[in-house]
């Protein structure tokens, strides 16, 4: 939309341009650049898949701009300034120079969720702006040298921690990127160990991630990070990636006799990777002309943690710590418009339960496993069914705490993609089973709507 409206201004500008003129990024434009007969500019429409804007303008006079009065230049020079705004990528500032970047973006999720006990009657409502982000990307001095700033504001972002710290930010990292194979950052960002945690929760094909990612995951962190990415033979692509960081989680900004974390991922794409990053988008929206996957594993150790689920969860009490370990394993399969998700990853610790100064039991570590499967199907008219069920196998120590043997939640869903993950509408629908619990005690069945807007 950006090039009609730069294109209309130029219209009024000047009368040598009969419909537009083609802009270039270069301050001066030189009469050699003038002399073509005419330019043709073609971008691409929102949804990156349905339509062009085609704008074509014939120049009458080879030294038409050599004609521009002044002011006519400035007002020129003033459009060509103008932010790139586009759908889904945000609006992007970039001086003449091009010494830095910046690209800003907001997304939201207002979602409407309804939970019903066994008798079907109505128990629990939830109305709400689930999440809102505004996002910061670019690159200052060189692209070598990028950076990432995320905020969140809604309640389900921003509560506090346990220790009542402001829970605001949720990336700020800068990364140095030399090349395409490799980089290194220091901040606050996610862990990647997992899946589905690495995907936005603007990918999803679900309202929200598996109860079993809820329970494992690592969350954010403060630390360094690092990634390399590499072809072994023919299609055979590697990637690896690894974390030191406080193990405390995001914004937790200080603890005392407290480790590090330590976390390692291996990633294999036996038939090449996937179109346009697909492994971090949920479903096939690509579309993979030749079938795809991603076999993936990464163990992670908390030594000496002051929370019960590491990186997040309440605070041990009176300063005790605990070593945790964390493991996932994952995979992927797409092919045109077919997807399959496996995952499956746990918690241990040598010492679960915790004790107050007297001796009493106080607090434990929910260690066991999980595995989430979940499949998909999108048509060509951006209709897609998806189905996934989840379950939580608690340690049999575990379990007289728990209160269950084991969680099973089973859903389906349904999305309608308007400009891909940017505008979708999402339903869905779960029915949840915790074995050895008395169903008077948690709620079955769970049906959610939610509108996902991102720009």
């Amino acid at each position: 939309m950006i090039n009609i409206f730069r294109n209309l201004l130029i219209l009024s500008a000047s009368g040598f341009i009969s419909t537009a003129m083609a802009i270039d990024n270069d301050a001066n434009v030189t009469s050699k650049q003038t002399k073509n007969d005419s330019i043709e500019i073609i971008k691409e429409d929102v949804n990156q898949s349905k339509s062009d804007y085609k704008v074509f303008s014939s120049l009458k006079d080879p030294n038409a701009y050599l004609n521009i009065t002044e002011g006519d230049k400035v007002l020129l020079e003033r459009v060509r300034n103008m932010p790139n705004i586009e759908v889904g990528k945000g609006v992007t500032f970039m001086p003449k120079d091009e010494s830095w970047k910046m690209t800003l973006r907001f997304r939201m999720q207002n979602m409407i969720g309804l939970q019903l006990d066994e008798d079907f009657s109505l128990d629990r409502t939830e109305a709400q702006v689930k999440r809102l982000r505004l996002r910061f990307d670019g690159y200052i001095f060189s692209p070598h040298l990028t950076y990432t700033i995320q905020l969140g504001f809604t309640p389900y972002d921003a509560k506090l921690l346990p220790n009542d710290n402001m829970n605001i930010v949720r990336d700020a990292i800068v990364y140095y990127v030399p090349s395409a194979r490799w980089n290194i950052g220091f901040g606050q960002t996610k862990i990647k160990a997992n899946r589905a945690r690495v995907n936005s929760s603007s990918a999803l094909q679900f309202v929200d991630r598996s109860i079993v990612n809820s329970e494992f995951n690592l969350d954010r962190d403060f630390g360094f990070f690092g990634e390399y990415n590499t072809k072994l033979f023919s299609d055979f692509n590697v990637g690896f990636k690894g974390a030191v960081t406080s193990g405390d989680g995001r914004n937790f900004q200080a603890a005392t006799k407290s480790g590090f974390a330590y976390t390692g991922r291996v990633e294999l794409f036996p038939l090449g990777r996937f179109k346009a990053y697909g492994d971090v988008f949920e479903g096939d929206f690509e579309r993979e002309d030749t079938p795809k996957f991603l076999v993936a594993g990464a163990y992670s150790f908390n030594d000496r943690t002051k929370r019960l689920k590491g990186e997040t969860g309440d605070i041990i009490i009176d300063s005790q710590t605990r070593n945790l370990g964390s493991y996932f394993v994952d995979f992927i399969f797409k092919y045109s418009g077919f997807a399959f998700y496996a995952d499956y990853m746990g918690r241990t610790c040598d010492k679960p339960f915790i004790y107050d100064n007297e001796g009493e039991f106080a607090q434990y570590i929910f260690t066991g496993s999980g595995l989430n499967t979940q499949t998909s199907y999108l048509f060509r008219s951006n209709w897609e069914v998806a189905a996934r069920n989840s379950i939580i196998f608690p340690d049999d120590k575990i379990k007289p705490y728990c209160k269950y043997d084991y969680h099973n939640q089973s859903t389906i869903g349904v999305t309608k993609y308007l400009i891909g993950h940017n505008l979708k509408i999402q339903a869905d629908a779960s029915y949840n089973i915790r074995k050895g619990q008395s169903r008077s005690l948690y709620n079955p069945y769970e049906i959610r709507f939610q509108v996902e807007l991102g720009f």
